[in-house]
């Protein structure tokens, strides 16, 4: 009973930070912030992995965890590369004036 109550309430909480994630990409034009949204909901993400992967005492979901830790670090080293050379070029981190870039 215990088990299925917290598998609940981590689900729930997982799901609003993913949540506050999506809101965060969506909502905000500065670049950083964007990339910080989506660091939330890849940590959103692997927290369902965890609880799910406690639920059934499998060690899956730590397993997926670290490689979504992982792949995070990777997407911020290539994301601030990015973004280092966008402000350098532009002289801000707005996305609307990025989407100015001509091929």
């Amino acid at each position: 009973m215990t088990a299925e109550v917290l598998l609940e309430h981590g689900l729930v909480v997982a799901s609003a930070l993913f949540a506050t994630g999506l809101i965060g990409v969506l909502v905000r034009r500065n670049l950083l912030f964007q990339l910080l949204a989506i660091e939330i909901m890849l940590n959103a993400a692997g927290m369902a992995f965890v609880i799910a992967g406690a639920r059934w005492g499998e060690a899956d979901g730590q397993v997926f965890f670290i490689f979504i830790l992982v792949m995070a670090a990777a997407e911020v080293a290539v994301g601030l590369a990015l973004l280092l050379r966008l402000s350098h070029r532009f002289r801000g981190l707005d996305g609307d004036s990025v989407s100015v870039m001509r091929g």
